[in-house]
């Protein structure tokens, strides 16, 4: 016994097809795939190495000790914790300022946050690359119901530029909106989320920022940051982006902070976030950290690393379902500026055995079959793969899909690449059986 144990150890494919129920013809194409885009690899390591570095600058600059994660109640006065683990972020960021805490619930309270912060009653909000994450389409007032607090509700108005049949941001369209009327913010979402377009660089960002300053210099520039972050050697603050805010346990929580997100960005503007958060008049003065410091600066420590091997697993998920035909973004061999993979399965069945595979790779809850259901603040039923040991951390290992057309699913994160590969094998499986049960 002890032998045989031996032999699989050392044969990979055999272990994995003797353990986990997959076919080897699954496992023989991922490790083909795996082949075809290991020199992709190189790059993710480079910018994950210059990442590092950064982090490791602001962590000495900053001078982070062991007293920085005492944990604070009630009030929370004088968290030297929690005001350092501020400008730790906003050095990274490049940012004048930021605000770091544990209280947001996700990445779309964190957004919704910063719109509230900054708009008034009577502004108008710009949404240049078309329109925002389902999740916030209650929160600005295009869904949901009237009288729930939206912005609509208090009076701001919405206007959005829909992307150029490419993709890219509709720069005419644009000039044309802030010429008509007087735009308070730009919002720029940075990820695809569920649409069907490029995600764009910190870099290509800040070339938007910079067109709409040319245009309108007061207009202020939002960025929604998440899944981003650590993608590229810098972030859209680096590059002239009024603010940018994403979720902690996504990419900048590196897997181990268990909750909330961050803003960075110009200094009144944080501010005026701040006082969003809590009320006017106390803003970031108070708010206990409870414990929750040494899982902010640890994964944040984290992140750049675990984002590479998030990046490294898409690339992976690209390149072997580019090889089973399906149109995938990016290409194995493209561009990535965050951690989302797509894949356009163009059938519902294909695409729940796609989700339902990569949930067997997961750490928590491998035994678990995701099913669509009306998941709260989107307007499709929704299928998701998160087996996680952070409820909901799309750093970790996830997949999900709105149930709708094209039917394309969206793959996220891998704290190891080890782990997220055996998923992929898993969601391979099963859509090669499926397709065989099909002829």
């Amino acid at each position: 016994m002890l032998e045989r144990i031996v032999f699989l150890l050392m044969d990979k494919t055999g272990f994995i097809i003797e353990n986990f129920g997959v076919s080897r013809r699954a496992a023989e194409l991922v490790a083909a795939a795996e082949e075809s885009v290991r020199d992709r690899f190189a790059e993710f390591e480079r910018v994950a190495e210059i990442n590092q570095l950064k982090v490791m600058k602001a962590f000495s600059d900053n001078k982070v000790s062991e007293r920085h994660f005492m944990p604070t109640t009630g009030y929370g006065y004088d968290d030297d914790g929690r005001d350092t683990l501020d400008r730790v972020y906003a050095q990274v960021f490049g940012a004048e300022d930021a605000l770091v805490r544990h209280n947001w619930v996700n990445g779309s309270h964190t957004l919704a946050t910063m719109l509230y912060g900054v708009l008034r009653p009577g502004d108008t909000l710009l949404a240049v690359t078309g329109k925002p994450y389902d999740t916030l389409e209650e929160v600005i007032g295009i869904a949901g119901t009237p009288g729930n607090g939206s912005l609509a509700d208090l009076g701001v108005r919405y206007r959005e530029v829909p992307l150029t049949a490419s993709g890219e941001v509709d720069t005419e369209a644009v000039r044309a909106a802030l010429s008509e009327e007087k735009i308070k913010a730009a919002f720029i979402q940075r990820s695809k989320g569920y649409g069907d377009r490029p995600t764009y660089s910190a870099e290509e960002i800040g070339s938007i920022v910079s067109f709409i300053k040319s245009v309108s210099p007061d207009t202020i520039c939002m960025v929604d940051n998440c899944y981003g972050e650590f993608a590229d050697e810098k972030e859209p603050t680096c590059f002239g982006a009024d603010l940018a805010a994403g979720s902690l346990i996504k990419n900048p929580g590196g897997g181990i902070a268990p909750a909330g997100g961050y803003i960075a960005g110009r200094h009144d503007l944080v501010e005026l976030c701040a006082c969003r958060l809590t009320c006017v008049g106390i803003g970031r003065e108070c708010g206990a950290t409870m414990g929750f410091n040494r899982y902010a600066y640890q994964g944040l420590f984290m992140a750049p690393h675990i984002v590479m091997q998030a990046l490294k697993s898409a690339a992976l998920c690209s390149a072997v379902f580019t090889m089973l035909g399906y149109e995938t973004d990016p290409k194995p061999d493209g561009e990535r500026h965050d951690i989302i993979q797509s894949v356009k399965f163009g059938g519902e069945e294909s695409m729940i055995a796609f989700i339902q595979g990569i949930q067997k790779g997961a750490p928590v809850d491998s035994f678990v079959t995701p099913e669509p259901w009306d998941m709260p603040g989107y307007r499709d039923r929704v299928i998701m793969a998160a087996g996680a040991f952070i409820q909901g951390s799309s750093i970790e290992l996830s997949a999900d899909a709105p149930v709708r057309e094209p039917f394309i699913a969206y793959m996220q994160g891998g704290l190891t690449y080890e782990s997220a590969k055996l998923g992929i094998i898993a969601a391979a499986d099963n859509v090669l059986k499926l397709n065989e049960a099909g002829k």
